[in-house]
């Protein structure tokens, strides 16, 4: 399954766009206290999230093929949109 995902990102965000917004997405910190899983692959949670925006499904609806869950990319969409344009996608 892994292999679907990551082509799928490739093909809906190519190289070019990711090289501009791969420095976007808030860095991952552990908590000294735990309580806090590694981060997912953020190439896989963005393109999930362009999905989202281009499509206009919901977010509980996106597809599994994505390779990673709808609440993880909402999590990135809203922890990134207020310092980038995503902000001004959103209808």
């Amino acid at each position: 399954m892994p292999a679907v995902g990551a082509d799928l990102s490739k093909r809906r965000v190519p190289d070019e766009l990711w090289g501009l917004v791969a420095p976007l997405p808030p860095s991952f910190a552990a908590r000294p206290q735990g309580g806090r899983t590694a981060p997912r692959d953020e190439r896989a949670a963005f393109t999930a999230v362009v999905y989202v925006l281009i499509s206009g499904c919901a977010w509980r609806h996106l597809p599994p093929t994505f390779g990673t869950s709808s609440a993880t990319a909402h999590r990135r969409f809203s922890r990134t949109r207020p310092r980038t344009c995503l902000g001004s996608c959103v209808r």
